[in-house]
């Protein structure tokens, strides 16, 4: 697979850049650039800037429209009032000179009126979703070499709303809203997969799932999440949401700075804050709209020269856009670098000044190398075979990378803090305890998910059966084999008794049609808080399970662990640890009693898993307790 750089090659032959007409970071590492001017590109663009991004012209509602108002099919037009085509074959003209950015795929803003609820009452999910797909496809059939790509733009949820009008109106960069407020929103998020809620923090499906129909059509390009405030209110909501995508497999290369939020900041704040957010998320930075708005000349151009050195002069900046240079013709009053009679104002002359003397400060080590991909790997070398067991701890191996459509190579999605107390694969952060069955996978939250790479011997009607153990009645879980769905969602039946009882192991089952060969099964949890020890695959449908649990209810049999042979009277309780280690002695009107005495008690100092022995009639039960 080739390399795919953001450094910018030097120019080998002097003649083909006069002095006259060079733009200011040319032969420089980076790109310097701005954007297009009341929709046009004008002539003396290419004398200052060597990158181009459409202000509105790449837009979706300048782009797509229906035959027949908000029926009929799609039609595309590539260069209306603003000119997308055209400054695509501006940079096209001086391959690896100039560079064009697509601004943007999917935004909360200036989409189609058909997609709008009030607008168009008729539209629904599913036609929106069609309506993604066919602008996505036109984009790549117009534009198959995109070097950049604004995938998804202001979508941070900031407390009571995403950056833009997704749902409703947004208050906009800098209280600048670009939304319709008689739009009525749209169905773009649900069209694209959702936005879950897990513990109070969104997860953004529908970002990761824009990403990932990204890089099946431009395998090649720079995907970037774009994005306003990230440097002011939102630096930590925006941190918390790269992260997450990324853990959710969203193939992201570089984070979008709007910088719009930089006025007055000084030189220190700058800096430390975009180092901030490059170690926390791990990602190159572009500065991709700035602009200061600020009519006293001599301020603007303090702001420029505290920060444009720091974005040219480090490494993990990738390029830098200012977001119009013609005072009067920009979307925030006094951003323009030059007035329209032509003078030029303090910061462009500064500009001039610094890139004429410090161009070969110009640092850029990013690199935007496609991994070769490494396909995930059963964990036990050999797929799991199918009828047969699946141990749920035996998930497989992560691979590496992203596959060209879009598709992860990781394994499993888990918080990277390790809750469980097994040593086995602790590596991996998933939470795995000990059992008297043996390891399980536990602490399972909405949002987690596990695969295991099987091999189904023969092609047909199977049950599924799954040993599971809840405390709540809120649990549950999803299995899909390949990324289609096996099952529906499959409840997790809560422990008979205890309010923490999860070694009340109960079987779930549901019939499911199983492909002959190779496959990736996947187990996606959909309601907190349960534990799995192993999937059982039965040939045939309404099967017999082979490994039954008996319970409480079964005739002829008595669960230890459901009966509660004590309440009602003091009695002693020995402490022990998952090493069998005995920590005291403790006396309780029963075991729930003495659960609740454990819980608040100094006798436990981390949190984990205990247990509880009667002195007397040596009955035993399972204590969480949580420091």
């Amino acid at each position: 697979m080739k390399k795919l750089s953001l450094s910018l090659a030097v120019a080998a032959i002097a003649g083909l850049v006069t002095v006259a007409n060079a733009a200011l970071a040319d032969g420089g590492a980076k790109f310097l650039g701005n954007i297009t001017t009341g929709g046009q590109i004008r002539s003396d663009f290419a004398q200052y800037w060597n990158q181009i991004t459409p202000e509105n012209g790449c837009k979706w509602g300048s782009i797509h429209s229906l035959s027949n108002g908000n029926s009929g099919t799609s039609k595309f037009a590539w260069d209306n009032f603003d000119k997308c085509e055209s400054a695509y074959k501006w940079a096209k003209e001086k391959p690896g000179e100039r560079h064009f950015k697509f601004h943007a795929l999917v935004w909360g803003s200036q989409y189609p009126n058909f997609l709008c609820k009030k607008k168009n009452p008729s539209i629904t999910v599913e036609k929106t979703k069609q309506y993604i797909t066919e602008w996505f496809d036109a984009v790549a059939a117009k534009f198959p070499d995109l070097e950049y790509i604004d995938v998804v733009n202001e979508a941070i949820w900031a407390g009571d709303n995403y950056h833009s009008g997704y749902g409703k109106p947004a208050a906009g960069a800098e209280g600048h809203s670009t939304d319709d407020t008689e739009c009525g929103g749209s169905y773009i998020i649900e069209a694209l997969g959702g936005d879950r809620v897990v513990n109070g923090k969104h997860q953004y499906d529908f970002i990761t799932n824009a990403f990932k129909m990204a890089r099946e059509r431009w395998p090649k390009a720079v995907l970037i999440y774009n994005d306003y405030n990230t440097l002011s209110w939102q630096i930590n909501e925006g941190i918390e949401l790269i992260q997450t995508i990324l853990k959710n497999g969203a193939p992201v290369d570089a984070y979008g700075q709007q910088a719009h939020d930089c006025k007055g900041m000084s030189k220190n704040d700058f800096e430390s804050k975009m180092t901030r957010i490059h170690n926390e998320t791990g990602l190159p930075l572009l500065v991709s709209e700035y602009d200061i708005g600020e009519a006293d000349d001599t301020k603007q151009k303090n702001d420029y020269a505290n920060q444009v050195p720091f974005m040219w002069e480090t490494p993990w900046v990738a390029g830098i856009t200012i977001w119009g240079y013609i005072n009067g013709s920009t979307w925030v009053a006094n951003t323009g670098l030059i007035e329209k009679d032509g003078r030029k104002r303090a910061s462009m002359n500064w500009l001039e000044d610094y890139f004429a003397k410090n161009l070969n400060k110009g640092q850029n080590e990013v690199t935007f190398t496609p991994v070769e991909p490494e396909p995930q790997l059963p964990f036990k070398g050999q797929p799991i075979a199918l009828p047969g067991k699946v141990e749920a701890e035996d998930f497989d191996i992560p691979g590496v990378g992203v596959n060209e459509d879009g598709t992860s190579n990781q394994s499993y999605s888990d918080d990277s803090e390790n809750h469980g107390d097994s040593d086995y694969r602790k590596d991996t952060g998933v939470d795995l305890y000990k059992k008297a069955t043996g390891v399980i996978v536990g602490y399972n939250s909405e949002g987690d998910w596990l695969e295991w790479t099987v091999n189904v011997k023969e092609a047909g009607d199977y049950t599924m059966f799954a040993a599971v153990a809840a405390a709540g009645s809120t649990s549950s879980f999803q299995l899909s084999l390949d990324g289609k769905a096996l099952t529906d969602v499959i409840t997790v039946p809560a422990a008979k008794s205890g309010e923490e009882n999860y070694d009340d192991y109960n079987k779930v089952s549901a019939n499911v049609t199983l492909p002959e060969g190779t496959h990736i099964l996947r187990m996606d949890v959909t309601g907190a808080w349960f534990d799995v020890d192993y999937f059982t695959f039965v040939k045939g449908k309404d099967a017999t399970d082979p490994e039954p649990i008996i319970g409480e209810d079964d005739p002829g049999t008595t669960s230890i662990a459901n009966v509660n042979f004590d309440a009602g009277k003091l009695q002693d309780y020995y402490v022990f640890d998952q090493n069998g280690v005995r920590l005291g002695l403790m006396s309780a009107y029963g075991f729930n009693a003495a659960a609740d005495m454990l819980r608040s008690s100094s006798m436990v100092k981390t949190s984990g898993v205990y247990y509880l022995r009667n002195r007397f009639t040596g009955a035993m039960q399972s204590v969480r307790v949580t420091r």
